[in-house]
């Protein structure tokens, strides 16, 4: 479960509007991924949110299994559209994925009905994951 504190409201509230945010650099512009302090080009501490389509690539994957060998999980690196590459849970059967998927964000609730995004297959972007988009 990802949790709300001060410093991700902005990310959750986003995500209650159905809308992905990542950090933006005040001083250089540069996207970057919702969990870092500082901008990755110049270093600047000042960053903004900033929303994005969602759309990205497959990069890489992996897949977390029980003993018995069902999917408990799959995490992968999402690069989106804008740039930034995200660490994302996937919703998706590990047998379809390949690197250069077309993916696109949705939005899964929590059982604390908390949103969080997830990605899918893009085919799959309109359906959501939990039926709610």
């Amino acid at each position: 479960m990802v949790l709300r504190d001060d410093r991700s409201a902005p990310f959750f509230d986003a995500a209650r509007r159905a809308e992905l945010v990542v950090r933006h650099c005040t001083g250089c512009g540069e996207l970057a991924a919702p969990r870092v302090r500082a901008c990755p080009t110049c270093s600047a501490t000042a960053l903004d949110w900033a929303p994005v389509s969602g759309a990205g690539t497959l990069v890489s994957w992996t897949v977390l299994r029980d003993r018995a060998g069902g999917v408990t999980a799959v995490g992968g690196i999402v690069e989106l559209a804008e740039g930034p590459w995200l660490r994302v849970r996937l919703a998706a059967d590990p047998e379809t994925l390949e690197a250069g998927l077309a993916v696109a964000v949705a939005f899964e609730h929590q059982d604390d009905g908390e949103p969080v995004p997830v990605f899918v297959p893009r085919e799959r972007a309109e359906e959501g994951v939990d039926g709610r988009r």
